[in-house]
């Protein structure tokens, strides 16, 4: 587990609730003992001016109290409020929303592995020395693939997966992306062995809804598993290569050394992200754990299993100064946002399209400042006031080769120009 040191189901419940008491209510009128019947009083012969009463209309056959639960608990069953196999409280005291987690773990729990890596560190004479490491993961198809987090086969010599069933092979890397820190491995495993996870939507994700993690913490725990709710979203933390990752999942479900490259799941059981870092003194979970989003998966998974690596879009910029209203004042700069552009990458998109970095420097104060440069202002009309900005557009909005329209402000005047994103270099 990566730490961070310090550096609808809702509205079925709560119908839930609304119909258990409403049961309750049925069944406590039904076993109250009625009062004892008074005698009946005298009749009394009406008045002579007084019409004589109406025939009284029959009235209505009284619902028993179970066939009136029944029928409201039909009603929610047809209005799809829940489904049609829900009692609230069964005979063993487990309630609805305990049965799903109860579902979820059934169903997915096959589906999780432990994975154990044998990694050579130095030691204190910077001798090479085995060293082991451990992490969860989960199959993604019958061929054998299983998602994990790069972190927790970065730089193994010796790769193995476990089961839930204790069975146990080999594992080989297909593909990574340190970036985002997920990695594919495979295992030549049998077919029925092979369960596959059903990948949900994080982009739809709402605050408070529940979180399921099943993994293998402190790497001796095997299927354990731990909910809570989603805390937070779109949170960022630092990668591998030293650069964010964005829009990030927080959750209060706990996640602890060995939960890294495990699922985190939806009540209905689908991926939701990959648990990936907590924020924690101890080392251990103190309720502020972070999951990559399962549609980062998606977007990178195609390019690990056919290349080995993720195409990383690129416009080419390598340094640039964040406009503040400050520092476009200092300047006399005609905009207060955006990136005033320093040095560009010979031979990337921008440079390519003849947008320029700086043309000479100045001294302001005690520091050397590099102007003149084009100011980047937006990519596909979307503002843009940092490189975070930046990166967090293009990665998760665009592709290799996608066409986007830049607009930057040159002497005073903005312009715009058309150009197709490239590959990151490696080196870079």
């Amino acid at each position: 587990m990566m730490t961070i040191q310090p550096k609808s189901t809702l509205a079925r419940l709560g119908l839930g609730l609304i119909f258990t008491a409403t049961l309750l209510a049925c069944r406590l009128s039904a076993s109250l003992t009625p009062p004892p019947e008074l005698p009946p009083a005298a009749e009394q012969p009406p008045p002579a001016d007084t019409p004589p009463p109406a025939a009284a209309e029959p009235s209505a056959t009284p619902v028993p109290p179970d066939a009136l639960a029944e029928q409201i608990l039909a009603s929610l069953v047809d209005r799809g409020l829940i489904e049609n196999d829900a009692a609230f409280v069964d005979a063993l005291g487990r309630d609805i929303a305990e049965k799903r987690v109860i579902d979820v773990y059934q169903r997915v729990s096959p589906s999780v592995v432990n994975i154990t890596t044998q990694v050579l560190q130095r030691n204190f004479f910077f001798e090479a020395i085995p060293a082991e490491g451990a992490g969860s993961g989960f199959v993604l198809d019958q061929q054998g693939h299983i998602a994990t987090n790069f972190h927790v086969i970065r730089g193994a010599q010796r790769i193995e997966v476990t089961f839930l069933n204790e069975t146990t092979f080999p594992a080989e890397v297909v593909g990574s992306d340190p970036r985002n820190d997920i990695a594919i491995i495979k295992v030549d495993a049998p077919v029925e062995q092979l369960t596959p996870v059903e990948l949900g939507d994080s982009a739809n994700l709402q605050v408070g809804q529940r979180a399921i993690v099943i993994g293998n913490p402190f790497g001796q725990f095997g299927g354990t598993l731990t909910a809570g709710v989603i805390s937070a979203l779109n949170r960022s933390i630092e990668g591998q290569d030293g650069r964010q990752i964005s829009s990030i999942i927080q959750t209060d479900a706990a996640i602890n050394s060995g939960n890294s490259g495990g699922p985190l799941l939806d009540s209905a059981g689908r991926v939701i992200g990959i648990n990936s870092a907590i924020f924690s003194p101890s080392g251990t979970s103190a309720g502020v754990g972070f999951a990559i989003p399962v549609n980062t998966l998606r977007r990178v998974l195609p390019d690990l299993l056919e290349l080995g690596r993720y195409r990383h879009p690129w416009l080419g910029v390598q340094y640039a100064y964040r406009l503040t209203s400050g520092l476009a004042n200092l300047l006399t700069l005609p905009v207060d946002r955006g990136l005033l552009l320093v040095e560009i990458y010979q031979g990337s998109p921008l440079d390519t399209a003849g947008v320029r970095g700086a043309q000479k420097e100045t001294i302001v104060g005690n520091q050397r400042i590099y102007v003149g440069g084009d100011i980047l202002t937006a990519v596909n009309g979307q503002k843009i006031t940092s490189l975070d900005d930046l990166q967090t557009l293009l990665e998760t909005q665009h592709r290799v080769g996608d066409a986007v329209e830049v607009t930057f402000v040159r002497d005073g005047q903005p312009q715009t120009l058309s150009l197709s994103l490239a590959e990151e270099p490696t080196t870079q």
